[in-house]
């Protein structure tokens, strides 16, 4: 296995991860008061949002070269980095 096809993997099991996080705060928010739902839904909205962009570039990175991958990992990187930490906020906000 290359660099990428191990790069894909490592990037698509954290996405697996995260929508399972996820669907555990949709959870959450299903049986929370109504005002701490709205709350919640909205966060969900951001972070689903996020994880389209993410599956996007996944699929980016699955389409490029073996040459090419490489310029598209700085962003990949950035955008994992970013639902990572709006996930670890969202989590430790509604326990």
């Amino acid at each position: 296995m290359g660099m990428k096809e191990a790069y894909e993997k490592k990037l698509q099991a954290q996405l697996d991860e995260w929508s399972a996080e996820i669907d555990k705060l949709k959870a959450k928010a299903d049986k929370a008061e109504a005002d701490t739902q709205l709350e919640y839904y909205k966060k969900i909205e951001d972070l689903r949002s996020m994880q389209e962009s993410s599956k996007e570039k996944l699929a980016e990175l699955k389409e490029a070269s073996d040459d090419a991958w490489e310029d598209l990992k700085a962003g990949l990187d950035s955008a994992w980095d970013s639902l990572g930490s709006a996930l670890k906020s969202a989590t430790s906000r509604f326990k």
